[in-house]
């Protein structure tokens, strides 16, 4: 299900985070489907609880997950889609905007869009 490199620069949460949410975005995983608990993922990954609870906590407040008290964690109604892409799109649109301030040209920053895209191409997505 999930896999951590140790060899990643990024903190284990962001990997877990990230993993998590590409299940939903994916598909892996649908609406209202149920996460493993804290301690069962925490277990089976051989981390700490706590690291798993700080992705889960950046999850539900991207929009991907619902937290139900003595429940568990649920993949979102829509998993977020229109609210994270609204501000995906709002960063993106604020980079561009001083990429471009800072004399990047509209050809240089096409070309990394359609870089992203190919990587993504390549990832199988």
């Amino acid at each position: 299900m999930i896999s951590l490199n140790y060899r990643d620069a990024r903190p284990i949460y962001e990997q877990v985070r990230d993993a998590l949410r590409h299940l939903v975005v994916s598909g892996a995983m649908t609406e209202g489907e149920r996460f493993p608990s804290v301690r069962a993922l925490a277990a089976s990954l051989a981390i700490n609880p706590n690291t798993i609870q700080r992705a889960y906590a950046a999850l539900e407040e991207e929009g991907y997950l619902v937290s139900e008290p003595g429940r568990g964690a649920f993949a979102a109604k829509g998993a977020g889609e229109s609210h994270r892409r609204e501000a995906l799109l709002s960063q993106f649109d604020a980079s561009a905007r001083e990429l471009l301030f800072l004399g990047m040209t509209q050809e240089e920053l096409a070309l990394r869009v359609q870089r992203a895209v190919e990587m993504r191409r390549g990832e199988g997505a």
